[in-house]
Protein backbone atom coordinates (compact mmCIF):
# COMPACT_ATOMS: atom_id res chain seq x y z
CA UNK A 1 0.00 0.00 0.00
CA UNK A 2 1.31 3.66 -0.82
CA UNK A 3 1.55 6.23 1.81
CA UNK A 4 1.69 10.05 1.53
CA UNK A 5 4.71 10.44 4.62
CA UNK A 6 4.21 14.23 4.17
CA UNK A 7 1.19 13.85 6.25
CA UNK A 8 3.53 13.39 9.26
CA UNK A 9 4.41 17.14 8.81
CA UNK A 10 1.43 18.12 10.57
CA UNK A 11 2.27 16.19 13.83
CA UNK A 12 5.55 17.79 13.20
CA UNK A 13 4.33 21.20 13.38
CA UNK A 14 1.68 20.94 15.93
CA UNK A 15 4.81 19.52 18.08
CA UNK A 16 6.65 22.55 17.78
CA UNK A 17 3.60 24.82 18.13
CA UNK A 18 2.75 22.64 21.80
CA UNK A 19 6.48 23.95 22.58
CA UNK A 20 6.15 27.63 21.86
CA UNK A 21 3.21 27.16 23.87
CA UNK A 22 4.47 25.50 26.60
CA UNK A 23 7.59 27.84 26.84
CA UNK A 24 5.79 30.91 27.06
CA UNK A 25 3.07 29.70 30.25
CA UNK A 26 6.28 28.76 31.89
CA UNK A 27 7.83 32.46 31.07
CA UNK A 28 4.00 33.57 32.37
CA UNK A 29 3.69 35.25 28.82
CA UNK A 30 -0.40 34.65 28.50
CA UNK A 31 -0.03 37.58 26.03
CA UNK A 32 1.90 35.27 23.60
CA UNK A 33 -0.96 33.41 22.38
CA UNK A 34 -4.83 33.82 22.66
CA UNK A 35 -7.96 31.18 22.43
CA UNK A 36 -9.59 32.43 19.28
CA UNK A 37 -6.76 33.85 17.07
CA UNK A 38 -4.88 30.25 17.86
CA UNK A 39 -8.68 28.53 16.32
CA UNK A 40 -9.02 31.20 13.68
CA UNK A 41 -5.21 30.68 12.86
CA UNK A 42 -4.88 26.75 12.80
CA UNK A 43 -8.32 27.25 10.41
CA UNK A 44 -6.38 29.15 7.53
CA UNK A 45 -3.62 27.10 7.72
CA UNK A 46 -5.34 23.39 7.48
CA UNK A 47 -7.61 24.84 4.54
CA UNK A 48 -4.04 25.73 2.70
CA UNK A 49 -2.89 22.05 3.53
CA UNK A 50 -6.15 20.42 2.39
CA UNK A 51 -5.92 22.60 -1.21
CA UNK A 52 -2.04 21.67 -1.05
CA UNK A 53 -3.17 17.85 -1.26
CA UNK A 54 -5.11 19.04 -4.51
CA UNK A 55 -2.90 21.00 -6.15
CA UNK A 56 1.06 21.06 -5.16
CA UNK A 57 1.56 18.03 -7.71
CA UNK A 58 0.23 20.58 -9.86
CA UNK A 59 2.29 23.34 -9.09
CA UNK A 60 5.62 21.07 -9.52
CA UNK A 61 4.50 19.88 -12.98
CA UNK A 62 4.91 23.57 -13.79
CA UNK A 63 8.62 23.73 -12.77
CA UNK A 64 9.15 20.65 -15.12
CA UNK A 65 7.41 21.73 -17.43
CA UNK A 66 8.95 25.28 -18.07
CA UNK A 67 12.40 23.62 -17.30
CA UNK A 68 11.81 21.08 -20.44
CA UNK A 69 10.53 23.91 -22.61
CA UNK A 70 11.66 27.14 -21.58
CA UNK A 71 14.90 26.80 -20.08
CA UNK A 72 17.40 29.58 -20.82
CA UNK A 73 20.88 28.62 -19.66
CA UNK A 74 21.93 24.39 -18.56
CA UNK A 75 23.32 25.20 -15.72
CA UNK A 76 23.81 21.50 -13.79
CA UNK A 77 23.24 19.59 -10.92
CA UNK A 78 27.00 20.40 -9.49
CA UNK A 79 27.23 20.62 -5.44
CA UNK A 80 28.28 24.34 -5.87
CA UNK A 81 24.57 25.26 -7.64
CA UNK A 82 22.49 24.80 -4.64
CA UNK A 83 24.60 27.47 -2.75
CA UNK A 84 23.69 30.05 -6.12
CA UNK A 85 19.97 28.34 -6.43
CA UNK A 86 19.41 28.88 -2.58
CA UNK A 87 20.46 32.74 -3.18
CA UNK A 88 18.41 32.93 -6.50
CA UNK A 89 15.41 31.43 -4.67
CA UNK A 90 15.82 33.74 -1.47
CA UNK A 91 15.87 36.86 -4.56
CA UNK A 92 12.81 35.56 -6.44
CA UNK A 93 11.00 35.26 -2.87
CA UNK A 94 11.88 39.00 -2.34
CA UNK A 95 10.68 40.62 -4.69
CA UNK A 96 7.25 38.24 -4.97
CA UNK A 97 7.00 39.43 -1.23
CA UNK A 98 7.55 42.81 -1.91
CA UNK A 99 4.80 43.04 -4.61
CA UNK A 100 2.43 41.08 -2.39
CA UNK A 101 2.40 44.01 -0.26
CA UNK A 102 2.49 46.85 -2.77
CA UNK A 103 -0.02 45.76 -5.57
CA UNK A 104 -3.85 45.16 -4.43
CA UNK A 105 -4.49 42.08 -6.35
CA UNK A 106 -1.04 40.02 -4.95
CA UNK A 107 -2.17 41.70 -1.13
CA UNK A 108 -5.61 39.96 -1.24
CA UNK A 109 -4.22 37.19 -1.02
CA UNK A 110 -1.04 37.76 1.09
CA UNK A 111 -3.13 39.90 3.79
CA UNK A 112 -4.67 36.76 5.38
CA UNK A 113 -1.21 35.95 6.70
CA UNK A 114 -1.16 39.03 8.34
CA UNK A 115 -4.86 39.43 9.95
CA UNK A 116 -3.32 37.76 13.33
CA UNK A 117 -3.18 39.95 16.09
CA UNK A 118 -0.66 37.82 17.97
CA UNK A 119 2.74 36.79 16.27
CA UNK A 120 3.70 32.91 17.20
CA UNK A 121 3.90 29.72 14.77
CA UNK A 122 0.10 29.31 15.02
CA UNK A 123 0.34 32.70 12.86
CA UNK A 124 2.85 31.26 10.47
CA UNK A 125 0.50 28.10 8.93
CA UNK A 126 -2.04 31.38 7.67
CA UNK A 127 -1.38 30.75 4.45
CA UNK A 128 -3.97 30.13 1.65
CA UNK A 129 -4.61 28.27 -1.93
CA UNK A 130 -4.18 32.04 -3.38
CA UNK A 131 -0.82 32.89 -2.29
CA UNK A 132 0.59 29.28 -3.81
CA UNK A 133 -0.75 30.10 -7.48
CA UNK A 134 1.01 33.25 -7.18
CA UNK A 135 4.06 31.69 -5.31
CA UNK A 136 4.35 29.65 -8.25
CA UNK A 137 4.11 32.06 -10.89
CA UNK A 138 7.32 33.54 -9.19
CA UNK A 139 8.79 29.94 -9.00
CA UNK A 140 8.82 28.66 -12.24
CA UNK A 141 11.10 32.05 -12.82
CA UNK A 142 14.15 30.06 -11.63
CA UNK A 143 13.23 26.60 -13.92
CA UNK A 144 13.17 29.15 -16.75
CA UNK A 145 16.69 30.32 -16.00
CA UNK A 146 17.68 26.73 -15.78
CA UNK A 147 18.11 25.34 -12.30
CA UNK A 148 16.64 21.94 -12.24
CA UNK A 149 13.69 20.85 -10.53
CA UNK A 150 15.09 18.37 -8.89
CA UNK A 151 16.85 21.14 -7.11
CA UNK A 152 14.22 23.64 -6.72
CA UNK A 153 11.69 21.46 -4.82
CA UNK A 154 14.00 20.51 -2.16
CA UNK A 155 15.02 24.55 -2.18
CA UNK A 156 11.63 25.73 -2.27
CA UNK A 157 10.75 23.03 1.04
CA UNK A 158 14.10 24.55 2.90
CA UNK A 159 12.23 28.14 2.43
CA UNK A 160 8.65 27.25 3.97
CA UNK A 161 10.41 25.13 6.58
CA UNK A 162 12.42 28.00 7.66
CA UNK A 163 10.21 30.90 7.48
CA UNK A 164 7.78 28.84 10.29
CA UNK A 165 10.77 29.30 12.57
CA UNK A 166 11.03 32.99 12.20
CA UNK A 167 7.48 33.49 13.75
CA UNK A 168 7.68 33.84 17.51
CA UNK A 169 8.11 36.49 19.98
CA UNK A 170 9.89 33.69 22.17
CA UNK A 171 12.95 34.04 20.30
CA UNK A 172 15.41 37.33 21.34
CA UNK A 173 18.36 38.97 19.51
CA UNK A 174 20.39 35.98 17.66
CA UNK A 175 23.94 37.66 17.56
CA UNK A 176 26.30 38.06 14.81
CA UNK A 177 22.76 35.81 12.82
CA UNK A 178 21.17 38.76 12.88
CA UNK A 179 23.46 40.40 10.20
CA UNK A 180 22.87 37.83 7.93
CA UNK A 181 19.44 35.82 7.96
CA UNK A 182 16.35 36.94 8.54
CA UNK A 183 15.41 36.03 12.29
CA UNK A 184 12.62 36.26 14.43
CA UNK A 185 13.14 39.46 15.41
CA UNK A 186 13.56 41.04 11.55
CA UNK A 187 10.08 39.21 11.31
CA UNK A 188 8.64 40.32 13.44
CA UNK A 189 9.06 43.59 12.25
CA UNK A 190 7.75 42.57 9.11
CA UNK A 191 4.41 41.91 10.82
CA UNK A 192 3.99 44.68 12.47
CA UNK A 193 0.88 47.35 12.08
CA UNK A 194 3.56 50.28 13.79
CA UNK A 195 4.34 53.23 10.67
CA UNK A 196 7.91 52.85 11.29
CA UNK A 197 8.11 49.05 10.53
CA UNK A 198 5.58 49.23 7.73
CA UNK A 199 6.78 47.36 4.48
CA UNK A 200 9.97 46.28 5.90
CA UNK A 201 12.71 42.95 5.78
CA UNK A 202 10.57 41.20 3.54
CA UNK A 203 13.46 38.34 3.17
CA UNK A 204 12.70 34.82 3.66
CA UNK A 205 15.99 34.10 4.99
CA UNK A 206 18.99 35.94 4.10
CA UNK A 207 18.57 39.71 5.60
CA UNK A 208 20.96 41.47 2.73
CA UNK A 209 18.38 41.60 -0.05
CA UNK A 210 16.52 44.34 2.44
CA UNK A 211 19.68 46.37 2.90
CA UNK A 212 20.35 45.95 -0.77
CA UNK A 213 17.15 47.33 -1.95
CA UNK A 214 16.51 49.80 1.44
CA UNK A 215 13.59 47.98 2.92
CA UNK A 216 15.94 46.50 6.04
CA UNK A 217 14.66 48.01 9.92
CA UNK A 218 16.27 46.86 13.05
CA UNK A 219 13.50 45.80 15.60
CA UNK A 220 13.44 48.31 18.45
CA UNK A 221 10.63 48.55 20.48
CA UNK A 222 7.68 45.54 20.64
CA UNK A 223 5.42 45.67 17.31
CA UNK A 224 2.03 45.67 17.28
CA UNK A 225 1.20 43.17 15.20
CA UNK A 226 -1.91 43.21 12.19
CA UNK A 227 -2.91 44.99 9.98
CA UNK A 228 -3.10 48.39 9.76
CA UNK A 229 -6.91 48.77 9.51
CA UNK A 230 -7.63 45.31 12.01
CA UNK A 231 -9.90 43.02 10.88
CA UNK A 232 -11.91 42.26 13.99
CA UNK A 233 -13.37 39.32 12.42
CA UNK A 234 -12.41 35.19 13.42
CA UNK A 235 -15.13 34.22 10.46
CA UNK A 236 -13.18 31.98 8.49
CA UNK A 237 -14.97 32.86 4.90
CA UNK A 238 -14.28 36.58 5.46
CA UNK A 239 -10.66 36.43 6.41
CA UNK A 240 -10.01 34.74 3.08
CA UNK A 241 -12.33 37.11 0.69
CA UNK A 242 -12.82 40.58 2.25
CA UNK A 243 -10.31 42.10 0.26
CA UNK A 244 -11.16 40.88 -2.81
CA UNK A 245 -14.85 42.08 -2.18
CA UNK A 246 -12.78 45.73 -1.24
CA UNK A 247 -11.16 45.27 -4.24
CA UNK A 248 -14.38 44.75 -6.38
CA UNK A 249 -16.46 47.59 -4.68
CA UNK A 250 -13.95 50.11 -5.11
CA UNK A 251 -13.42 49.15 -9.12
CA UNK A 252 -16.58 49.08 -9.59
CA UNK A 253 -17.39 52.59 -7.89
CA UNK A 254 -14.53 54.09 -9.37
CA UNK A 255 -15.70 56.61 -12.22
CA UNK A 256 -12.07 56.75 -14.23
CA UNK A 257 -9.91 54.33 -15.78
CA UNK A 258 -7.13 55.19 -13.49
CA UNK A 259 -9.14 54.32 -10.22
CA UNK A 260 -10.06 50.63 -11.70
CA UNK A 261 -6.28 50.53 -12.40
CA UNK A 262 -5.47 51.88 -9.09
CA UNK A 263 -8.41 49.51 -7.46
CA UNK A 264 -6.28 46.11 -8.89
CA UNK A 265 -2.55 47.41 -9.22
CA UNK A 266 -1.92 50.22 -6.54
CA UNK A 267 -0.72 49.62 -3.30
CA UNK A 268 -3.28 49.01 -0.10
CA UNK A 269 -2.49 52.88 1.51
CA UNK A 270 -4.54 54.15 -1.25
CA UNK A 271 -8.10 51.92 -0.30
CA UNK A 272 -10.64 53.35 1.57
CA UNK A 273 -11.22 52.23 4.80
CA UNK A 274 -14.78 52.93 4.57
CA UNK A 275 -15.13 50.09 1.95
CA UNK A 276 -14.64 47.79 4.59
CA UNK A 277 -16.79 49.25 6.85
CA UNK A 278 -19.69 49.74 4.50
CA UNK A 279 -19.48 45.54 3.71
CA UNK A 280 -18.64 44.61 7.15
CA UNK A 281 -22.22 46.33 8.09
CA UNK A 282 -23.85 44.78 4.73
CA UNK A 283 -22.65 41.11 5.84
CA UNK A 284 -22.75 41.56 9.87
CA UNK A 285 -19.51 40.96 10.23
CA UNK A 286 -18.44 41.57 13.71
CA UNK A 287 -17.03 40.04 16.77
CA UNK A 288 -19.21 38.82 19.47
CA UNK A 289 -17.65 38.84 23.23
CA UNK A 290 -20.82 36.96 24.76
CA UNK A 291 -20.93 34.80 28.04
CA UNK A 292 -20.27 30.94 26.74
CA UNK A 293 -20.95 28.09 28.47
CA UNK A 294 -18.33 25.78 29.68
CA UNK A 295 -19.31 23.28 26.40
CA UNK A 296 -18.08 26.33 24.10
CA UNK A 297 -14.64 25.44 24.30
CA UNK A 298 -14.72 21.86 24.78
CA UNK A 299 -17.19 21.40 21.70
CA UNK A 300 -15.12 23.85 19.43
CA UNK A 301 -11.84 21.77 20.55
CA UNK A 302 -13.35 18.90 19.66
CA UNK A 303 -14.18 19.94 16.30
CA UNK A 304 -10.27 21.40 15.76
CA UNK A 305 -9.32 17.60 16.86
CA UNK A 306 -11.55 15.53 14.58
CA UNK A 307 -10.35 18.06 11.60
CA UNK A 308 -6.44 17.92 12.08
CA UNK A 309 -6.55 13.97 12.16
CA UNK A 310 -9.46 13.67 9.53
CA UNK A 311 -6.83 15.94 7.74
CA UNK A 312 -4.31 14.15 8.49
CA UNK A 313 -5.71 10.24 7.66
CA UNK A 314 -6.80 12.30 4.26
CA UNK A 315 -3.05 13.16 3.42
CA UNK A 316 -1.59 10.00 4.50
CA UNK A 317 -4.22 7.43 2.35
CA UNK A 318 -4.50 9.47 -0.10
CA UNK A 319 -2.70 7.82 -2.70
CA UNK A 320 -5.70 4.72 -2.37
CA UNK A 321 -8.84 6.47 -1.59
CA UNK A 322 -11.50 6.43 -3.95
CA UNK A 323 -12.97 9.82 -5.63
CA UNK A 324 -16.37 10.09 -3.33
CA UNK A 325 -14.68 9.40 -0.07
CA UNK A 326 -12.01 12.44 -0.98
CA UNK A 327 -14.89 15.09 -1.43
CA UNK A 328 -16.89 13.75 1.14
CA UNK A 329 -13.93 13.91 3.94
CA UNK A 330 -13.09 17.64 2.47
CA UNK A 331 -16.17 18.55 2.52
CA UNK A 332 -16.62 17.86 6.03
CA UNK A 333 -13.21 19.50 6.73
CA UNK A 334 -13.97 22.51 4.82
CA UNK A 335 -17.50 23.34 6.17
CA UNK A 336 -16.20 22.34 10.02
CA UNK A 337 -13.67 25.20 9.77
CA UNK A 338 -16.34 27.32 8.64
CA UNK A 339 -18.35 26.35 11.63
CA UNK A 340 -15.78 27.27 13.85
CA UNK A 341 -15.09 30.49 12.57
CA UNK A 342 -18.92 30.88 12.51
CA UNK A 343 -18.97 29.55 16.45
CA UNK A 344 -16.00 32.11 17.30
CA UNK A 345 -18.05 35.22 16.22
CA UNK A 346 -21.35 33.33 17.57
CA UNK A 347 -23.40 33.60 14.53
CA UNK A 348 -27.12 32.26 14.13
CA UNK A 349 -26.19 30.37 11.46
CA UNK A 350 -23.97 27.78 13.45
CA UNK A 351 -26.85 25.79 13.89
CA UNK A 352 -27.44 25.31 9.90
CA UNK A 353 -24.05 24.44 9.18
CA UNK A 354 -24.45 21.78 12.13
CA UNK A 355 -27.29 19.99 10.01
CA UNK A 356 -25.23 20.68 6.61
CA UNK A 357 -21.98 18.65 8.50
CA UNK A 358 -24.87 15.82 9.78
CA UNK A 359 -25.96 15.66 6.03
CA UNK A 360 -22.52 15.13 4.62
CA UNK A 361 -21.80 11.65 5.87
CA UNK A 362 -25.27 10.36 4.98
CA UNK A 363 -25.16 11.36 1.47
CA UNK A 364 -21.35 9.85 1.26
CA UNK A 365 -22.85 6.36 2.60
CA UNK A 366 -26.06 6.67 0.50
CA UNK A 367 -23.73 7.56 -2.80
CA UNK A 368 -20.40 5.13 -1.98
CA UNK A 369 -22.85 1.82 -0.42
CA UNK A 370 -25.90 2.68 -3.18
CA UNK A 371 -28.26 3.28 -0.50
CA UNK A 372 -30.87 5.31 -1.84
CA UNK A 373 -33.87 4.78 0.31
CA UNK A 374 -31.82 5.52 3.48
CA UNK A 375 -30.34 8.81 1.65
CA UNK A 376 -33.60 9.18 0.69
CA UNK A 377 -35.35 8.60 4.74
CA UNK A 378 -32.12 11.19 6.06
CA UNK A 379 -32.70 13.32 3.90
CA UNK A 380 -36.22 13.82 4.75
CA UNK A 381 -35.78 14.08 8.55
CA UNK A 382 -32.83 16.26 7.75
CA UNK A 383 -35.05 18.89 6.12
CA UNK A 384 -37.57 19.95 9.17
CA UNK A 385 -34.87 19.84 11.80
CA UNK A 386 -33.32 22.56 9.66
CA UNK A 387 -36.18 24.90 9.90
CA UNK A 388 -36.69 24.64 12.99
CA UNK A 389 -36.25 27.71 15.40
CA UNK A 390 -36.94 25.73 18.69
CA UNK A 391 -34.14 23.12 18.07
CA UNK A 392 -32.13 25.90 17.16
CA UNK A 393 -32.53 27.86 20.32
CA UNK A 394 -31.87 24.92 21.96
CA UNK A 395 -28.71 24.17 20.22
CA UNK A 396 -27.22 28.29 20.76
CA UNK A 397 -28.63 27.49 24.72
CA UNK A 398 -26.05 24.36 24.86
CA UNK A 399 -22.79 26.94 24.31
CA UNK A 400 -23.98 30.77 24.92
CA UNK A 401 -26.11 32.17 28.55
CA UNK A 402 -29.66 33.11 27.15
CA UNK A 403 -30.98 33.59 24.21
CA UNK A 404 -28.80 33.91 21.80
CA UNK A 405 -28.76 37.91 20.60
CA UNK A 406 -28.14 37.31 17.04
CA UNK A 407 -31.57 35.26 16.92
CA UNK A 408 -33.09 37.84 18.67
CA UNK A 409 -31.72 40.57 15.63
CA UNK A 410 -32.85 38.13 13.05
CA UNK A 411 -36.53 38.62 14.40
CA UNK A 412 -36.03 42.21 14.14
CA UNK A 413 -36.34 43.12 10.72
CA UNK A 414 -33.62 46.23 9.71
CA UNK A 415 -32.99 48.53 6.95
CA UNK A 416 -30.58 47.25 3.87
CA UNK A 417 -27.18 48.73 3.90
CA UNK A 418 -25.53 50.83 1.09
CA UNK A 419 -22.72 49.84 -0.34
CA UNK A 420 -22.15 53.07 -1.68
CA UNK A 421 -22.47 54.60 1.98
CA UNK A 422 -18.82 55.79 2.81
CA UNK A 423 -17.41 54.33 -0.51
CA UNK A 424 -15.57 57.15 -2.57
CA UNK A 425 -15.23 57.47 -6.71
Amino acid sequence: MHYNYTAFAIPGFLFFIFLEYSYAKRRKRDDVFKYDSTVANLSVGIADRLMDLFFSASFYSVYYLVYEKFHLFDIGKQWYVWIFLLLATDLVWYWYHRLGHEINLLWAAHIVHHQSEEFNYTAATRITIFQAFIRTAFWSILPLMGFHPDMVIPVLLLHGVYSFFTHTRMIGKLGLLEKVLITPSHHRVHHAADEKYLDKNYGDIFVFWDKLFGTFQTEEEEPTYGIVHPLNSHNFLWQHFHYYLEIWVTFKRARTLRGKWNALFAGPETMNPSVRKALERRFRIHKRKNNTKNTFKTYLNLQMVLVLLSLFALMLFYPVLEADTIVAVSAGILITLVYCGSMLEQQRFIYHLEMIRLFIPIAYVGYHYSFPLFFTICAVILVPLLVSHSLERAYHNLFFFHQHPLIQESQTKTAPVCLKEGISN
